[in-house]
């Protein structure tokens, strides 16, 4: 992988990480029409940058992020972000080998895409509007949404935990919040534990060529996501989901051409 092509799935990265159309397939589709091989540096590449991307979270929602008067925020959170912990660990290989199936990808963007169209209309009836009134037990459906994310990359953590939110009541505004919120720990260890998987398997790896390509890949899905979110959140609350599913159909459809055409592998 060169700086150019860092840049590129950085940028792809920033644009899709808190929308639902799932950020890893978008970047797993991207590397696979680029040609880049997946290799370990670039997996551990793509695992990163969402960090960086996740981190505009920190930075656009600082006041509700670094409330220490709400302890219980904290509490949920970390209630929310068991189950990935759990599943992350023991599925990591599987995930691994999912990402390099453009074939599997390209049919959960289909199937979800379907599912999207379909979100708006299924929960109408929110009763929680605030972050201090989501429950722990609303807190831990959601961070079993957000499993589903892992088992079948493709789908969108996004989406699961917004559909997840919706679906225990959370308003269309909270659910995304609340998503965006989760992610933060959620993509912590996920980049600590690549990370340290990477420093014991091939610690070469991790020199500086590499970690300065990290470190850039970082900063621009950090400064495009900031972006991303803004627009999210207006485009959420004035349109609903079901252009997002639109687009998943189509971008599944799409692929599934490309991949029987021979134009990318299977």
């Amino acid at each position: 992988m060169n700086l150019f092509e860092a840049i590129i799935i950085a940028i792809v990265e920033g644009i899709t990480e808190f929308l639902p159309i799932s950020s890893t397939g978008h970047m797993a589709i991207t590397s696979a029409i680029m040609g880049i091989h997946q290799e370990p540096f670039t997996k551990l590449f793509e695992v990163v940058i969402q960090l960086g991307a996740i981190l505009s979270v920190v930075v656009l929602y600082w006041r509700k992020f670094f409330d220490f008067k709400n302890f219980g925020f904290y509490i949920r959170l970390l209630v929310a972000i068991i189950p990935a912990l759990a599943f992350g660990a023991l599925l990591k290989s599987h995930i691994e080998r999912m990402l390099e199936k453009p074939l599997i990808i390209a049919v959960i963007l289909l199937g979800g895409g379907i599912l999207l169209l379909f979100v708006d209309k299924w929960f109408k009836h929110a009763t929680t509007d605030k972050v201090e009134s989501i429950s722990n037990k609303q807190a831990f459906v959601v961070g079993c949404y957000q499993v589903l994310s892992i088992v079948l990359p493709g789908l969108s953590r996004s989406a699961a935990t917004i559909i997840g939110g919706m679906q225990q009541k959370l308003s269309r505004r909270l659910a995304a919040e609340f998503s965006f919120f989760l992610a933060v720990p959620t993509m912590l260890a996920a980049t600590v534990k690549s990370l340290y998987d990477m420093y014991q398997e091939s610690p070469e790896v991790l020199n500086t060529d590499n970690l300065n390509t990290l470190l850039l890949g970082c900063a621009v899905a950090f400064v495009v996501a900031i972006l991303a979110i803004r627009f999210f959140i207006g485009f959420l609350q004035k349109y609903g989901f079901r252009l997002f599913g639109w687009y998943r159909i189509l971008l599944g459809v799409v692929l599934l051409v490309l991949i029987f055409a021979k134009v990318i592998p299977a």
